[in-house]
């Protein structure tokens, strides 16, 4: 469809810029273990700050951590 009037190209998914998901089947599993990374460092906070540390949670979230970054740069 090429004589659109919506100003957006059909050929790319709406939301995202032409091309930004080439090539990149993951990016959206990427951005979900990063906002779950960073919601799961907030409730470790909290818990911590609430009930006292445990170590286990952190080693856990450093754990987490290290596998959102391993995904981000394998995939990148």
């Amino acid at each position: 469809m090429t004589g659109s009037t919506d100003g957006f190209p059909h050929d790319s998914p709406r939301g995202f810029p032409h091309g930004s998901m080439r090539g990149f089947p993951h990016g959206g599993a990427i951005r979900t273990m990063g906002a779950l990374t960073a919601g799961t460092l907030v409730a470790v906070t909290a818990y911590t700050v609430a009930l006292g540390g445990d170590g286990r949670l952190w080693f856990g979230w450093v754990v987490l951590g290290l596998l959102t970054l391993a995904m981000a740069v394998t995939q990148s």
